[in-house]
């Protein structure tokens, strides 16, 4: 056994030595789009993920912040190699390699305070003005809509600014922004906005390449490899700032909630992000605590339920936030 594993490490370097070897600092850009990208020193999740990924691969890779329409012109002119962050459609498929989806950008209805906001689909919503971010791509399911009015915002503040002005009646927001502002702005949220609980948008998010890129196929390969890891060994908990988090962290198509650490709680939680949404996690009773898989909280270990004091949430540094 321990002679197949210096096997398997040797086959790992080699790789990605070879990978190092032929490609040069991969030059990737994206746009502002708090908190998933953003300048530096800025709260980006996205970038953060990425970035670490890559470190561990041993890619090295330099991060650009320009306007949405250079990350796309940019990207197809050869300027940039690609970007950390993007949504997959059939065109951007013809000259970029696309990685598993990393996260997922799961669009909520908002409105302001007091508004309806249980439609499951956009039919609930004729004849309403929807805000939404201008050059992204949210697909056919509102582009084609004839009885919805979209206006377009340069971002979630301005959005949130023209919601609150009542100039458009709800805007579309990504939940993990959401999640921030209920965790470090609950106060500002419970006072000027109600906030839907079924995304009615899940746009899965990709690390890109393009094709010409040396070694394109080893890069997503080995990037993919190891965004498992990380989900499971406790770094996409602690870039999303939180102590549960859900996805299949085993591979079984079967989707369990993930802890940080081994300080579980009393009860089960009921505060966790879905890093991919589905309609089977709301019944979701699997959990995975340092490495094994519980069928049910009564499976989960005493000395893993330990009582967690409750601290005051306070915003990382870099965390940005709406101004309301």
């Amino acid at each position: 056994m321990k002679s197949m594993t210096r096997i398997f490490i040797i086959i790992f370097l080699i790789a990605t030595t070879n990978i190092q070897a032929q490609t040069n600092e991969l030059k990737l850009s994206s746009d502002v789009w708090p908190p998933f990208t953003n300048v530096e020193k800025e709260k980006s999740i996205a970038l953060d993920i990425v970035r670490i990924a890559l470190e561990r691969i041993n890619i090295k890779a330099n991060y650009e912040i320009v306007d949405f329409k250079e990350v796309i012109s940019g990207i197809n002119k050869g300027t940039y190699d690609g970007s950390a962050a993007l949504w997959q459609n059939a065109e951007r498929e013809k000259h970029l390699k696309f990685s598993r989806a990393y996260l997922q950008n799961q669009l909520v209805l908002v409105g302001r305070k007091g508004s309806d906001v249980h439609a499951t689909s956009f039919s609930g919503l004729k004849n309403r003005h929807i805000g939404i971010v201008e050059d992204y791509a949210y697909g056919d399911s509102l582009m084609i809509q004839e009885n919805i009015q979209i206006m377009y915002g340069k971002s979630d503040q301005q959005n949130v600014e023209r919601l609150l002005s009542k100039k458009v009646d709800y805007i579309l927001v990504d939940a993990l922004l959401l999640q921030y502002l209920l965790k470090y702005q609950v106060n500002d949220v419970s006072e000027f906005l109600e906030i839907g609980e079924i995304p009615l948008i899940t746009k899965s998010l990709h690390f890109a390449i393009r094709n010409e890129i040396p070694d394109a196929e080893n890069i997503i390969s080995l990037f993919n490899n190891e965004i498992g890891k990380m989900i499971s060994d406790g770094t996409y908990h602690e870039i999303l700032e939180l102590n549960w988090i859900r996805a299949d962290v085993d591979g079984d198509g079967k989707l369990e909630l993930i802890l940080k650490g081994n300080k579980g709680g009393v009860e089960a939680p009921d505060n966790t992000y879905d890093v991919f949404y589905s309609k089977q996690n709301e019944s979701t009773n699997r959990y995975y605590i340092n490495g094994k898989v519980y069928n049910s909280w009564d499976e989960v270990p005493k000395e893993l339920k330990i009582i967690i004091p409750k601290i005051e949430a306070q915003p990382n540094p870099d965390y940005i936030g709406i101004k309301f």
